[in-house]
């Protein structure tokens, strides 16, 4: 027995925002959640404010999200949502607006201020008394996903690590994909984007969570990352091939809304936090191991991935993850020491194909980092 659910209806293509503002517009007045650069620079906020200002829809646009969020920031930006009264969000960016957007819908319904019923920390609880504000999404890079999943990855200082809360009610009610945000992107950071949605939907079909409904999925998306490859090591994209590659995104998001991710994902939080590594490279660093040693609990999907991807061997995605993760940052044993003590606590774990310890954690961070 197996269940699916994901309610965010999709448009994808040029144009999408402008010729379906009726998909845009779900509220009365708007707060648009973005980074400082990402949301102008891709076209997108105007895009955006203007489907806004033609149909006379208020709006406010907060664009002090920071990359990889604090939790601090989006109860901020909730602060300015509630001050501005808007009753819906729209969220444009890669993963940091993305997440923190959720986050501000649920501090926007349900005020985090001393004595009330609800502290800053009970957004973890995934249940909340108010319902929070609807939501659309406009995803400037295609890896992070968020715009189908169920949940918000926020930076929590006082734990030195990132924290993800889950809710069904923080799933967007609506995404655009639109290749022309995404093909003035620089590489690198494209690169890192597609690494990040190819860990999505790799951790997914091997997660002991997976189902035929999320395998099926996956190999989907993977396929339409095989055939982009070449654009990853070269550049040079068509917006044709970028809202592939934000279609691929959206299906490794739609993938982990039903499986959730493995310790690729906790393993590489430690090298954003304190390496300033960007989350997708970090995955991709990690990503080569994981799979090696997934596919000898199960290597009929490693034959099935493979030939999704385009690819002959295990050697190759390795091969391809080097050629296009540059990254010279050193690290040492006694760093990777301490990541374990928290990594090995995570919940995905458990859901990993092979049996995890401590000690295999740090046998991984040493043949991905040393």
């Amino acid at each position: 027995m197996f269940t699916y659910f994901m309610p965010t209806k999709l448009i994808a293509g040029e144009n999408a925002v402008i010729e379906n503002a009726q998909e845009l517009i779900i509220g009365t007045k708007a707060v648009i959640i973005t980074g400082s650069t990402s949301g102008k620079r891709s076209g997108a906020l105007g895009d955006v404010t203007a489907v806004l200002t033609e149909n006379s829809i208020p709006y406010l646009v907060y664009d002090r999200i920071e990359n990889n969020p604090s939790i601090e920031c989006t109860v901020e930006a909730a602060k300015a949502a509630r001050e501005f009264g808007a009753d819906f969000i729209i969220g444009i960016g890669g993963g940091s607006p993305l997440d923190a957007a959720k986050a501000v819908a649920v501090y926007t319904a349900n005020e985090p201020i001393d004595g009330s019923d609800f502290e800053m920390m009970d957004i973890y609880k995934g249940s909340y008394k108010n319902k929070p504000l609807p939501m659309v999404a406009i995803p400037t890079t295609a890896g992070t996903g968020s715009e189908t999943t169920p949940y918000s990855i926020l930076t929590l200082h006082s734990i030195h690590n990132k924290k993800s809360f889950s809710s069904p009610d923080v799933f967007y009610k609506t995404a655009f994909l639109d290749g022309r945000y995404t093909v003035e992107l620089p590489l690198q950071i494209a690169r890192n984007t597609a690494v990040d949605a190819m860990c999505h939907l790799l951790e997914g079909f091997t997660n002991k969570r997976s189902t035929p409904a999320s395998d099926y999925i996956a190999l989907e998306g993977l396929r339409v990352i095989g055939s982009n490859l070449d654009i990853l090591r070269n550049g040079n994209p068509t917006v044709e091939a970028c809202t592939e590659l934000l279609w691929g995104a959206t299906l490794g998001g739609m993938v982990i809304a039903q499986t959730g991710t493995t310790i690729v994902h906790s393993m590489g939080y430690p090298l954003t936090y304190y390496k300033n590594i960007p989350h997708g490279m970090a995955n991709g660093l990690l990503l080569g191991e994981y799979i090696a040693l997934a596919h000898k609990e199960m290597p009929w999907k490693t034959d099935l991935y493979l030939e999704a991807l385009e690819m002959d061997s295990i050697d190759d995605i390795q091969q391809l993850l080097k050629e296009i993760l540059p990254c010279d940052v050193k690290f040492t044993e006694e760093e990777i020491s301490e990541w374990t003590k928290t990594t090995i606590q995570s919940k995905n774990v458990a859901v990993c194909p092979f049996d995890v310890t401590r000690d295999l954690e740090i046998e991984i961070y040493k043949k991905c980092l040393l």
